[in-house]
């Protein structure tokens, strides 16, 4: 695993990057998951939403995602902190290949994007609170949801 330490706004933070299969993501993570879920923040991909869309969610299952699960099943809680960030799905190409598959060149600056946000994200959980964080980054944005 690769780890870096820092502050946001005072408060100290260390990121966590594995470097193992997704499906073994738990064993990186366990121990701060663990310690403290609440203040755990897991950055996922999620095929289940539009690209580019953005979701603050806590707790729940692990929703067929393996790196979810392994957190898990590695740390035993569910209770941790999660921004989403929607990869889209192609109902033509199996799921363990459409995740490997690299973006198509149309839904790069949506995934830039959408990596920018969730560093506002993760900050604003740090500095304002996991609801405030929800109400800003949650809201429906404009021409990426679902009807």
């Amino acid at each position: 695993m690769e780890k870096g330490e820092g502050e946001v706004e005072g408060a100290a933070v260390t990121l966590i990057k594995p470097l193992t299969y997704m499906n073994r993501s738990g064993a990186a993570v366990y121990s701060h998951v663990r310690v403290n879920p609440a203040h755990s923040i897991v950055v996922q991909d999620d095929i289940d939403m539009p690209v580019g869309r953005l979701k603050i969610k806590t707790g729940g299952g692990a929703g067929g995602h393996k790196g979810i699960l392994s957190i898990i099943e590695t740390s035993g809680t569910k209770d941790f902190v999660r921004i989403k960030i929607g990869v889209g799905k192609d109902s033509f190409i199996p799921v363990d290949e459409y995740v490997l598959m690299r973006f198509r060149p149309a839904e790069i600056p949506l995934i830039k994007e959408a990596v920018s946000q969730a560093v506002r994200a993760a900050a604003s959980i740090i500095t304002e609170g996991i609801a405030e964080a929800m109400n800003k980054f949650n809201k429906r944005q404009e021409g990426r949801d679902e009807a």
